[in-house]
């Protein structure tokens, strides 16, 4: 379980440039990213409750995915649909509601909930969108474009650096769009 690549924009971009480290800061988010601070920086969500917490600080996307996605014909690599961290050996997806990941030697994420994927990866790549939702043996929808956090503990964070996954206090809750 690792780091594979990290990603940030000072802009409201929907890709994110590949970085050599970013630093989390606690209870705000990436360093230099657009989407830093305490309330909600989503431009979709500051129109509606600007005052809202800022559930998304963090937005951790499993190379699996990419893995996926390019094996059905498309072309994606690390930030380019606008994630932070990508990881590679985490089930993300699967994760409870506030699991905690310990990335490199001080950082720790607050797993909140699914990314919710939305219209702009379709700006990216003609039908990228309905390519990360899936849906399960029950006909129950499933997103699979990675998961959101709040920086708990503040540090830098590279490609490379491991992870180690803090589960809560059971009983454990499945993670929902944030």
């Amino acid at each position: 379980m690792k780091v594979i690549a990290v990603s940030c924009d000072s802009g409201h971009n929907f890709s994110k440039p590949l970085r050599t480290s970013i630093r989390l800061i606690a209870g705000l988010g990436v360093e230099g990213d657009a989407h830093l601070g305490a309330k909600v920086q989503h431009l979709s969500r500051v129109r509606r409750d600007p005052d809202s917490p800022n559930l998304r600080q963090v937005h951790l996307m499993h190379a699996e995915l990419h893995d996926e996605l390019n094996a059905r014909g498309f072309s994606v690599a690390s930030g380019d649909m606008g994630e932070n961290i990508t990881t590679r050996g985490i089930d993300l997806l699967r994760l409870p509601a506030n699991a905690r990941l310990h990335l490199g030697p001080d950082a720790v994420v607050e797993v909140k909930g699914l990314r919710n994927p939305c219209t702009q990866l379709d700006g990216l790549q003609n039908g990228l969108m309905a390519a990360t939702l899936d849906k399960d043996a029950n006909g129950n929808l499933l997103r699979k474009a990675g998961v959101m956090g709040i920086v708990i503990a503040g540090g830098e964070v590279n490609p490379g650096d491991t992870i180690r996954i803090e589960l809560p206090a059971g009983p454990h809750t499945p993670l929902a769009p944030v």
